[in-house]
């Protein structure tokens, strides 16, 4: 079964799941070195994860990059291959995009709330007469208490992680990979309407998790 991802070849793709593949089942027999493989051959795909999901988060964007994030999640992924062994690549990729999202809504939790470094640091506070002004696009005055959009975000990672699994298969392949829907089938040997219909089922979940008017 092929491996479809967005930033490489076809050809790339293939060899990608064939390497990582190796190294999973070299690691489900037991050689522990195969984790340090695994994200050798994923270096490429896991910081044009990052990249793609940091673009959702403008208030990390702010203090921290792209290596910062796929580094961070490289060792999330490191520890996570030593509870669970993925079958199969696209499992795998499944599990990075799991280990760069919590990495993400870790950030954001950290960079958020009124005693937070980012709500405090200088480089984020201008004067406009006798008022301050703050310049992260999601820092609020300091008074103003819990940030709704990180809630909205906590709460739509949860419902993603929520929905059944085929739903959520989808959800994470064109979402948080960017996979286009027919790519998707046919990684998944499914036919379109199929994969169309559960990516509309999973977005009519989420909408109604979060609150959003479809």
């Amino acid at each position: 079964m092929r491996s479809y991802t967005p930033d490489m070849s076809a050809d790339e793709s293939d060899t990608l799941a064939r390497t990582v593949e190796k190294c999973l089942a070299q690691l489900a027999a037991g050689d522990d070195s195969a984790r340090e493989r695994i994200l050798e051959a994923c270096d490429r795909r896991l910081r044009a994860l990052a990249h793609r999901l940091l673009g959702g988060f403008a208030r990390v964007r702010r203090w921290d990059d792209t290596d910062d994030v796929s580094q961070n999640a490289a060792l999330r992924l490191y520890r996570a291959l030593g509870d669970t062994v993925p079958r199969t690549a696209r499992e795998l990729m499944g599990l990075m995009a799991l280990q760069v999202q919590r990495e993400l809504l870790d950030l954001a939790r950290r960079h958020g709330g009124p005693t937070s470094y980012a709500a405090n640091h200088g480089t984020n506070v201008r004067l406009d007469g006798d008022e301050a002004v703050f310049l992260v696009d999601e820092v609020a005055d300091p008074s103003t208490g819990p940030d709704p959009l990180r809630g909205r975000w906590e709460a739509f990672h949860a419902a993603v992680d929520g929905l059944p699994d085929d739903e959520r298969e989808v959800f994470r392949l064109v979402w948080y990979l960017g996979l286009e829907q027919d790519d998707v089938a046919r990684a998944l040997d499914w036919s379109p309407r199929t994969v169309r219909r559960r990516w509309k089922d999973a977005r009519d979940s989420i909408r109604r998790a979060v609150d959003v008017p479809g």
